[in-house]
């Protein structure tokens, strides 16, 4: 895989990211800070390090799943680890500008 196309792929799965939505909050993932990082190999394998809103999110489940599937989907992308972390924990200073607004945080 050239650099383009490694560049190009990141550029999708963060894409695809911003399509996941916890059913709870009317704000993508990726824009509520909730991906802590993404490691894409050069034989396309995918590991995804994220966090929840709460450790005790009734919708992890959900979550998950649906970014699971739709990474999966992604021409280029292998397989797919996405790895559930706590720490650091989140917290809404990890927002986006965006999501901030979208919430009444600003």
């Amino acid at each position: 895989m050239t650099s383009e196309q490694h560049l190009a792929l990141e550029e999708k799965v963060v894409e695809i990211l911003r399509t996941v939505f916890d059913p709870e909050i009317p704000v993508d993932i990726y824009s509520l800070g909730l991906i802590y990082g993404i490691d894409l190999d050069d034989s396309g394998d995918l590991s995804i390090d994220m966090t929840l809103t709460a450790p005790n999110c009734p919708a992890a489940d959900f979550i998950i799943e649906d970014a699971r599937i739709k990474l999966e989907s992604i021409e280029g992308i292998n397989g797919v680890n996405i790895n559930l972390v706590f720490e650091p924990e989140w917290n809404k200073d990890m927002m986006s500008e965006e999501a901030k607004l979208e919430l009444g945080f600003l």
